[in-house]
């Protein structure tokens, strides 16, 4: 059993610092993923019998690292995900990207659309019946070597690869993200990693933030 990299647990959530490549959810049974990892871990560690209930309420892309909330039980996975949709939670990014965008801080506003043929997002207008909002917010933490750039990007919406998808239509795509016209390879995944969550506990009521280490196979870029 492959152990996951707990940053905060107790009775009630689990975060768990993702790794690249491995899934959140929803694979076949016989492939890893973080939720059937982390069913494993609390099975393990509490010796409990039959099924284990966790609900993931939040997700994070294959590709990309960091902080992941899960609920240990049904009442914390009902108030955490009415904290998303109500968009309560702060969901800080920390983010690699070609190029270096020329204001230190901006706001970007676009319409997405799901294209699932090719599994991708595209940059569409307003009126398109499919279209969803998607709001995010950067600012420049460090420039880098080789015309990169460090940036932090803080989500007002949660859409399927916003991120990623947003970057790339300001012309600055995240490294190793060759889905989204990256033209740079990464060593593991690409260069987007879950930072921060800030969260109300969903039963003692206190403000939370949860942070998650960068990797590191970062580090040959940061310096």
């Amino acid at each position: 059993m492959n152990s996951p990299d707990i940053l905060y647990e107790d009775n009630h959530l689990l975060v768990v610092n993702k790794p690249a490549y491995l899934p959140t959810m929803g694979v076949a049974k016989d492939r890893p993923s973080v939720l059937s990892e982390a069913k494993q871990y609390i099975k393990h560690k509490y010796q409990k019998p039959g099924n284990v209930y966790l609900g993931v309420v939040s997700r994070l892309d294959a590709p990309v690292t960091g902080a992941l909330l899960i609920a240990r039980t049904s009442k914390a996975a009902s108030r955490l995900s009415k904290q998303f949709r109500d968009r309560k939670v702060d969901k800080v990014y920390q983010v690699i990207v070609e190029g270096v965008p020329k204001e230190r801080a901006a706001f970007c506003h676009h319409w997405l659309r799901k294209d699932e043929r090719h599994r991708r997002m595209h940059v569409t207008m307003k009126d398109v019946e499919t279209a969803r909002e998607a709001k995010l917010r950067y600012r420049v933490l460090q420039e880098l070597p080789r015309d990169l750039c460090l940036l932090e990007v803080h989500l007002d919406t949660g859409r399927k690869h916003q991120i990623r998808v947003q970057l790339s239509a300001i012309g600055h795509p995240v490294v190793g993200d060759r889905k989204y016209k990256s033209s740079l390879p990464f060593k593991t995944g690409i260069a987007l990693h879950s930072h921060l969550l800030g969260f109300e506990h969903p039963v003692r009521r206190a403000r939370m933030e949860i942070t998650a280490p960068l990797p590191d196979s970062w580090q040959t870029l940061l310096v």
